[in-house]
C-alpha cells in the first residue's frame, strides 16, 4: 500500500476534524462518511482518534504496517490506531509518563478489537527475549480467556463486551512488559438466567458444550445438545461466522499459557456445569399444615450441583439480634433462589478468574519494590439507550458521564497545559460541564443512587414503586430530570413519560429508565441457607467463591449493595486515570446489520452527539485549530520561500517566520510557541498546502527532467563503456585468432621443414655416390679467397684424388690473378696517399670509397653510344663534372672522360665532345687544401691546345680524377710528368 507522508497528503476528505471547514454536524458525519467509503476507517480529532467498525478484514494491521508507523511522530502518517499506540508508548518509554487509552463506543463499535489491537501493537514494537515474550504473551492470552466467559452474542455484536474492563500494563525502564494487573466492572450476570430474544449467553456455556472431548463431557454430565439446558436460548444459539469448538480449543490453550493448573481448569469447567444444571432445576409447589405454600425440588435425575443440599431451595433463614427465624420459600421464591444462586455462582466464577490471570500475569518479586511505568487500557461499556433501560443500563451510562466528565476535564487541561508551556496566551473556552448530571446520579445526601441504597436499607415494605416517589420527591425540580408524577406539572400531560419510568436528560441525550427491579438489582442479594449450602459443598473452588456461608465466619452486616459497590469502583478508575497521560479512542459502529459497506447516516449521527465529539472539536479549536513544531512545519513548507529552500542554516523558529513573511500569511493567523506554530484558521493551512502542491507540482518536474537527463548520460557512459569493453573483447578474439591462424601456420611449415630436413639427413645417409660427389663439389664455393688460408674440402671417395688436386691448382692460379687484378686499385689508392694524405681535406673521407673509374657506364648506356664511338681509346674513367665559366662563374656541367692519351669534354646532354685536349699538352693541376672539389687543369704555353685556355672544373670524385692524370703521366715514358699543385692560392 501507498505510504503517506503526512496526513495532509493525498488526503480523503479531511484527516483531522479540527481542520474541518466549514465546522457543523453535516458536514461532520459527510467527513466520515468519505473516509468510511474509502476504506479510511481512522479519523483524528487532535489527538483523539475515531474508529469506524468495517464488519470485515483490511489489510492495515500487518507487521510492514506496525514498522511503518513505529517510531513516527503522530501527525506524521495518515490517521491510524497504531499512531496512538505508539505515540502513548513512546511518551511513556522516553518521557516516563504514565499512559492510559480509553476506548469508548456503543456495543458493537469495536472497543474489544481496538483493545487487542493497542495491545499487540505494544507487544510488537517493546522488547525482545524469553522472559519478555512469555509476560507479552499471557498479556495478550489473558484476551480469549476473558472473552469466553465474559462476551455473548447481541442484537448490536456477534462478540459483545458484557462487563468493563481495565489493564494497567507495567514496563520496566526499558519499556519491556513485566507484568498486569485486570480489574472487571459490572458483569452483566443477569444474562445468565435470561436471555433476550435474538441473544445468546455467555460464549462458554456453547463453547464448552460443541469443543469438549466426550470423555470432558463424560465427565461433566452434561449433553451436546443445547435445548437440554434451560440457561441457554435456542433461537440464536449456532451464529454465523462463530466456531464455538474451535474457540473452546483456543481458550483451553490460552488457559494453560497464562498459567492455569489442569485441575484449575477442570475445576472451572464442572462450576461451568454447575450454572448449567442449576438452570434445569424446577419446584413444585407443596401445602403445608399451617396453610403456608412451600416448594419441592422436582427429582428428574436426582442430582442438582455438586452435593447441594436441595432444602436451601425451600427455606431461608434470617438471623436478627441472636435470634433465628426459618420461613418457607413458595416456587416463584424458589425460582428466584435458584437463579440467584446461579448468577452469583457465574459471577464470582468469574471474578475468580480475573483474580487467577493477575496472579500470573503480576509483575515478579524481583521488581516488585521498585516504581513501574504503567500503561492502562479501559474497555468499557459505550453509552447505552435501548427500548427497555433497567438498572444495568443506569449504572453503565452512569460510568460513562463520568468518563465524559474526565474527558473533558483532561482534554481542556491538556489543551490548557500546552498554552501555558508554548507561552501562548489562553482563551477561556465555554463548554457543557457534566458535572450537575453526575451530581445528579451520585450525590451522597440526595443522589439517584444515594435513594436507592436509602430505599433498600430501611424498614418496612419497599418496592421499586416506593423508589419512584422518594425521585419524584427529591429530584422534581432537577433540570436533568424527568418523571410522569414529578411536581414539575409540564411533564403531567406527557404521555411519552409511564408511570412506573423515569428519564434523565444524560450528554449523550434522553433516556428513559423503567424503575421495575432497581430495588432488587441493587440488593443483589443472597440468601444465607444457599451460601451456607455452597460452602458444605464438596467442590473445593465453590467452597472458595462463598467464604460468607462459612458457619464460624456469621457476619451479620447487610452487604454493599451493587450500586455502592459500582460507585466506589467508579470512583477508583477515575481517580487512576486522572494520574495518566490520557490517550482517547472513541469507536462508531456504521449500521446496525453488522454487515460492510453500510453507512447510516442517523445511527453515525447519534453516536458522534452521545460521544460529544462536536463538542470536543470546539474545544480543540477554540484556540488555535493546528499546531505543528518549528522543525516539522519548515521541512513541510520550505519549497513555498526562497530564502528556506533547499536548506535553512540557521534556527528552524527563524525559519518558520521568513517562510510565514515571504507568504503573507496575516499574523492573527498564527502566534508562535516556545517550539510549536500554532495556526488559528485551517483555511490558512489549507492554503498552504494548495501552494505546496502547485510548487511540489513544479519540483517534480524539475526533478523529472534531471532525472531523465541523467538516466540517458547514464544510459550513454554505459553504452560507451559497455562499447569500449566489447571492442577489447572482440580486439583481443581477433588478435587470438590471428595469432592461432599464425601459429597453425608456423607449425605447419615447421613440421614441413623438420620434415624436409628429415627427409635430407635420410637422403644424405642413403645418397648414391653421384649425389655424394655433387654436394662435394657444391661445397667448393665457400672456399676462402684469402691467399693466405690454404685450406680445401677433403674428398669423399678416394678416386677423386687426381681430380681433387687438379681442382686445388686451378683455384690456387685463379685466385692470384684475381688478386693480381686488384693490384692496381690498390697502387692507385696508395699513390692516392702519397700525393693528398695531410695536405688535402677532402682525402680521409675518400680513403673508404673504391676507385669505380667508369661512373657513367657509358660501355651499357646507349645514350652515350655516340661518344663512346668518338673516343677510340679506353675510357679510364668517367664523371659528370662542372665546368666554370672565368667570365661570370657559373657552372655548365661536362662529361669528363679520361683515357691514356686525352681527356675530353662532352655535353652532358647531347653527349657531344665539346674539347679533347691530349695529355701531352696539361702542364699541371691544382688543387686547393680545403675540402672543396674544385681543381684546376692548366695548359703548356704554345701547346696546341692552349688557346682554349685553362679549365676550372668541379668533381665529387676529385681524388680518383687527380690521381689517375697523375699516374697515366708518371707511366707515360714519350710525355714531361704532370705536376699536382696543392695550396690555398
Amino acid at each position: 500500500m501507498e505510504v503517506k507522508t503526512s496526513l495532509l497528503d493525498n488526503m480523503i476528505g479531511v484527516g483531522d476534524m479540527v481542520l474541518l471547514e466549514p465546522l457543523n454536524e453535516d458536514s461532520f458525519i459527510e467527513n466520515l462518511r468519505s473516509r468510511f467509503d474509502h476504506n479510511e476507517i481512522y479519523t483524528y480529532i487532535g489527538s483523539v482518534v475515531i474508529s469506524m467498525n468495517p464488519y470485515r478484514s483490511l489489510p492495515i494491521y500487518t507487521p510492514q504496517k506496525v514498522e511503518e508507523y513505529r517510531n513516527r511522530n503522530f501527525y506524521e502518517l495518515s490517521p491510524h490506531i497504531y499512531a496512538l499506540a505508539d505515540e502513548a508508548y513512546r511518551s511513556l518509554r522516553d518521557q516516563d509518563k504514565d499512559q492510559c487509552i480509553l476506548i469508548t463506543g456503543e456495543s458493537g463499535a469495536g472497543k474489544t478489537e481496538a483493545s487487542k489491537l493497542v495491545m499487540s501493537y505494544v507487544a510488537a514494537v517493546c522488547g525482545k527475549g524469553q522472559e519478555v515474550n512469555k509476560v507479552k504473551e499471557q498479556l495478550l492470552q489473558s484476551n480469549p480467556v476473558l472473552e469466553a466467559f465474559g462476551n455473548a452474542k447481541t442484537m448490536r455484536n456477534d462478540n459483545s463486551s458484557r462487563f468493563g474492563k481495565y489493564m494497567d500494563i507495567e514496563f520496566d525502564f526499558k519499556g519491556d512488559p513485566l507484568g498486569g494487573v485486570i480489574s472487571n466492572y459490572l458483569l452483566e450476570k443477569s444474562r445468565v438466567c435470561k436471555q433476550p430474544r435474538g441473544e445468546r449467553n455467555f460464549h462458554i456455556f456453547y463453547q464448552l458444550l460443541s469443543g469438549a472431548s466426550d470423555d470432558t463431557l463424560l465427565k461433566l454430565k452434561l449433553d451436546r445438545d443445547f435445548s437440554k439446558y434451560n440457561y441457554l436460548s435456542l433461537d440464536s444459539a449456532n451464529v454465523n461466522g462463530l466456531d464455538d469448538a474451535a474457540s473452546f480449543r483456543t481458550v483451553r490453550n490460552a488457559m494453560q499459557i497464562v498459567g492455569f493448573m489442569e485441575d484449575e481448569v477442570q475445576s472451572v469447567l464442572e462450576l461451568v456445569a454447575a450454572v448449567l444444571k442449576l438452570g434445569n432445576i424446577e419446584f413444585k409447589p407443596e401445602s403445608r399444615v399451617n396453610g403456608f405454600d412451600e416448594s419441592r425440588v422436582k427429582d428428574k435425575n436426582g442430582e442438582t450441583t455438586g452435593g447441594l443440599d436441595n432444602r436451601a431451595f425451600s427455606y431461608r433463614t434470617v438471623e436478627a439480634k441472636m435470634e433465628k427465624m426459618s420461613t418457607t420459600l413458595n416456587v416463584a421464591q424458589a425460582y428466584y433462589a435458584r437463579d440467584a444462586l446461579a448468577k452469583n455462582l457465574y459471577s464470582r466464577l468469574f471474578s475468580w478468574l480475573v483474580t487467577r490471570i493477575n496472579e500470573s500475569i503480576k509483575v515478579g518479586p524481583l521488581f516488585a519494590k521498585t516504581r513501574h511505568k504503567v500503561m492502562g487500557v479501559l474497555d468499557i461499556y459505550g453509552f447505552e439507550i435501548f427500548e427497555d433501560n433497567s438498572f444495568e443500563q443506569f449504572i453503565i451510562n452512569y460510568c460513562n458521564e463520568k468518563l465524559q466528565q474526565i474527558f473533558i476535564e483532561l482534554t481542556l487541561r491538556e489543551e490548557q497545559e500546552e498554552y501555558i508551556r508554548e507561552d501562548i496566551e489562553w482563551t477561556n473556552i465555554v463548554y457543557f460541564n457534566n458535572a450537575v448530571i453526575c451530581d445528579l446520579i451520585e450525590n451522597n445526601q440526595n443522589g439517584i443512587l444515594a435513594m436507592l441504597d436509602e430505599e433498600c436499607l430501611r424498614p418496612g415494605t419497599v418496592t421499586d414503586d416506593t423508589f419512584l416517589d422518594k425521585l419524584n420527591t427529591i429530584c422534581a425540580e432537577h433540570q436533568h430530570f424527568e418523571s410522569r408524577l414529578s411536581k414539575n406539572s409540564k411533564f403531567l400531560t406527557d404521555h411519552s413519560l409511564p408511570h412506573s419510568c423515569f428519564r434523565i436528560q444524560h450528554y449523550a441525550g434522553k433516556v428513559l429508565y423503567r424503575v421495575e427491579g432497581f430495588v432488587d438489582k441493587n440488593n443483589d442479594l443472597l440468601y444465607r441457607d444457599l451460601s451456607q449450602a455452597m460452602y458444605k459443598a464438596t467442590h473445593s473452588l465453590m467452597r472458595q467463591l462463598f467464604p460468607e456461608g462459612n458457619p464460624a465466619k456469621v457476619n451479620l452486616k447487610r452487604p454493599p449493595t451493587a450500586g455502592f459497590q459500582f460507585k466506589a469502583s467508579v470512583g477508583v478508575l477515575m481517580k487512576n486515570l486522572q494520574t495518566k497521560n490520557p490517550n482517547y479512542i472513541r469507536c462508531i459502529k456504521p449500521n446496525d446489520k453488522k454487515v460492510a459497506h453500510i453507512f447510516t447516516d442517523s445511527l453515525v449521527c447519534h453516536q458522534v452527539r452521545y460521544l460529544g465529539l462536536m463538542e470536543n472539536v470546539r474545544v480543540r479549536r477554540a484556540g488555535y485549530a493546528f499546531r505543528q513544531p518549528y522543525e516539522s512545519c519548515l521541512k513541510r513548507y520550505k519549497m513555498l520561500c526562497k530564502t528556506t529552500w533547499p536548506q535553512w542554516r540557521g534556527p528552524a523558529r527563524d525559519g518558520v517566520a521568513v517562510l510565514l513573511t515571504d507568504c503573507s500569511v496575516p499574523t492573527e493567523e498564527f502566534a508562535y510557541g516556545r517550539s510549536k506554530i500554532f495556526i488559528r484558521n485551517p483555511r490558512t493551512l489549507f492554503t498552504l498546502e494548495e501552494r505546496r502542491r502547485a510548487c511540489l507540482e513544479d519540483l517534480a518536474t524539475l526533478i523529472q527532467k534531471i532525472y531523465r537527463g541523467w538516466k540517458s548520460r547514464t544510459h550513454f557512459l554505459l553504452l560507451k563503456k559497455s562499447q569500449v569493453v566489447v571492442a577489447a573483447w572482440y580486439r583481443r578474439y581477433a588478435q587470438q585468432n590471428k595469432y592461432q591462424k599464425i601459429k597453425s601456420a608456423s607449425l605447419v611449415m615447421q613440421s614441413f621443414i623438420r620434415g624436409w630436413k628429415s627427409e635430407r639427413e635420410l637422403l644424405n645417409i642413403c645418397l648414391s655416390p653421384s649425389l655424394q660427389m655433387q654436394k662435394y663439389f657444391l661445397g667448393l664455393k665457400t672456399t676462402t679467397m684469402s691467399p693466405m688460408d690454404n685450406t680445401w674440402p677433403a674428398k669423399p671417395y678416394g678416386f677423386l684424388e687426381g681430380a681433387h688436386t687438379e681442382l686445388r691448382r686451378i683455384f690456387h692460379l685463379w685466385r692470384v690473378s684475381w688478386l693480381l687484378s686488384l693490384k692496381a686499385v690498390y697502387e692507385e689508392k696508395l699513390e692516392a696517399s702519397e700525393i693528398f694524405k695531410d695536405k688535402k681535406a677532402l682525402y680521409p673521407s675518400s680513403v673508404s670509397q673504391p676507385f669505380k673509374g667508369d661512373y657513367l657506364e657509358i660501355q651499357k648506356n646507349p645514350k652515350y653510344q655516340k661518344l663512346n664511338s668518338a673516343v677510340e681509346e679506353k675510357v679510364l674513367l668517367a664523371d659528370l663534372v662542372n665546368k666554370i665559366n672565368r667570365a661570370n662563374g657559373k657552372g655548365s656541367p661536362r662529361l669528363f672522360l679520361l683515357t691514356k692519351s686525352n681527356f675530353v669534354l662532352a655535353d652532358q646532354k647531347t653527349g657531344q665532345v665539346k674539347t679533347s685536349v691530349p695529355l701531352p699538352d696539361l702542364a699541371s693541376v691544382s688543387v686547393s687544401t680545403q675540402s672543396d672539389g674544385f681543381f684546376a687543369l692548366k695548359l703548356k704555353e704554345g701547346s696546341a691546345s692552349a688557346s682554349k685556355g685553362d679549365f676550372l672544373l668541379s668533381s665529387d670524385h676529385l681524388i680518383e680524377i687527380i690521381t689517375k692524370l697523375h699516374r697515366i703521366g708518371t707511366t707515360a715514358a714519350d710525355r714531361d710528368q704532370i705536376n699536382i699543385d696543392i695550396s690555398d692560392e
